[in-house]
């Protein structure tokens, strides 16, 4: 939580005075990262070395997976949980001027079991939490998701891939999904997304092409809150790659199937 909690209060320094640093893309021309992104991690990454030394980091930038002292991982790690960090979700937001990004940390069993995980919000100073087998949180009072509504009045909030050719795809979903629902956001920061779910600011979240570092607080925030969390398969085409899916189990059981490919 602290080290979300400081790498948020540096970005948002940086946000306030439109100070994004040098820009780059990534994965196409749309998966951007800027200096903004890359010093959040390294200071997450410092904080975790003083605390935790030895344990594995895999991030969002730079190396994926690093050691905590902050050099590359010859071997295995020496402490036994893993550190999964993305200092920046919601990029693209952030160089726009979009207040809707936040820093994601979790940490992890070396089995891949989440153990705890914090989503801190800086522009509303809003910081989500959970812990294994306890309650998720958001500024220290419990939260346990939306009230179970039908699906023709449910709230949806999704993301999209970067790649043109899945973005294709996923609009062809989106036109089975509009008229089923009430309504559906895509706000750009997926962390975010999951963590206003548990909220019950949105009664239900999908998104393909996830990455771990993206989902890893966000979807124990949400089991914790009661949700059901559900891994969406990679569709048979390829078209659509493997993401997730949260809302309530009557919920979400609809979802699937409006969500499965034609």
């Amino acid at each position: 939580m602290a080290a979300a909690r400081e790498a948020g209060g540096a970005l948002l320094e940086r946000f306030r005075a439109s100070a994004t640093g040098a820009v780059r893309t990534k994965s196409t021309p749309t998966d951007l990262v800027s200096e903004a992104d890359i010093e959040a991690q390294r200071l997450i990454r410092a904080l975790i070395a003083r605390e935790r030394p030895g344990e594995e980091f895999v991030g969002e930038e730079e190396d994926q997976t690093q050691v905590a002292q902050g050099q590359i991982d010859a071997g295995a790690p020496r402490g036994g949980l893993r550190w999964v960090v993305d200092p920046l979700d919601g990029t693209v937001n952030f160089l726009f001027g979009i207040p809707q990004w936040c820093v994601s940390v979790a940490v992890q069993e070396r089995s891949g079991r989440t153990l705890a995980g914090a989503i801190y919000d800086p522009c509303r100073e809003e910081l989500f939490t959970a812990v294994a087998d306890g309650e998720a949180t958001l500024g220290g009072g419990a939260i346990a998701g939306p009230p179970q509504r039908p699906l023709a009045q449910a709230m949806v909030a999704t993301g999209f891939y970067y790649d043109a050719r899945v973005r294709s795809a996923q609009a062809q979903t989106l036109v089975r999904l509009l008229p089923a629902v009430r309504d559906i956001r895509r706000m750009g920061s997926a962390a975010l997304d999951l963590a206003w779910t548990a909220a019950g600011r949105y009664d239900a979240y999908f998104e393909r092409g996830v990455k771990s570092w993206d989902i890893a607080a966000g979807e124990l925030i949400c089991a914790c809150a009661g949700l059901a969390v559900h891994e969406l398969v990679e569709q048979a085409s390829g078209r659509l790659p493997r993401g997730i899916l949260v809302a309530r189990a009557e919920l979400a059981g609809e979802l699937q199937a409006l969500l499965a490919e034609r």
